[in-house]
């Protein structure tokens, strides 16, 4: 047998395409069960020889397809909330500290994206203000403009949130 004529798969699409995405969608969702299904003719329309049933052999298909799909988006959806876990903020509260880490973290993600950017590189990554300069592609001035700025306010509101000390 030669390979299938493209006017027999769009017969089968015709034919088999709607169910073929409902019974995808018990494992992904509707957009997700049609690009599955999608890639199943396209992987039927490359056969050298068009499968014995060819009704059993797309319904299958698209059955491991769909639920190869699911078991990676679990495996992507576990790491992430490992992730999530492990680095539930940028700073870890430790007896002692002299600033609170939930405050420092939210005064971070207000800051404006270059300053945070900036800040850290400078914290985090152990960067020289040349090294960071050459990442972000802007002059030694402009990263030390930068980094002043976040701190003064990063200064400013953490006096803010402290309680004043009086005598």
């Amino acid at each position: 047998m030669a390979a299938i004529e493209p006017e027999q798969l769009s017969e089968y699409f015709s034919a088999y395409g709607r169910e073929l995405v409902l019974f995808a969608r018990q494992w992904v969702t509707n957009a997700q069960a049609e690009d599955v299904v999608q890639e199943v003719f396209i992987r039927l329309i490359q056969q050298s020889e068009p499968p014995r049933n060819v009704k059993a052999w797309l319904f299958r298909a698209v059955r491991n397809a769909a639920i190869s799909l699911w078991r990676s988006q679990q495996r992507h959806r576990k790491h992430a909330e490992k992730l999530a876990a492990e680095q539930s903020g940028w700073f870890e509260t430790r007896p002692g500290d002299l600033i609170d880490a939930a405050t420092a973290q939210q005064i971070l993600e207000t800051m404006p994206a270059e300053q945070r950017e900036v800040v850290t590189l400078r914290i985090w990554g152990q960067m020289t203000l040349k090294e960071i300069a050459e990442i972000v592609g802007a002059p030694v001035s402009t990263v030390f403009s930068r980094y002043t700025a976040a701190l003064e306010a990063i200064r400013k509101k953490m006096e803010q949130s402290c309680p004043k000390k009086t005598n």
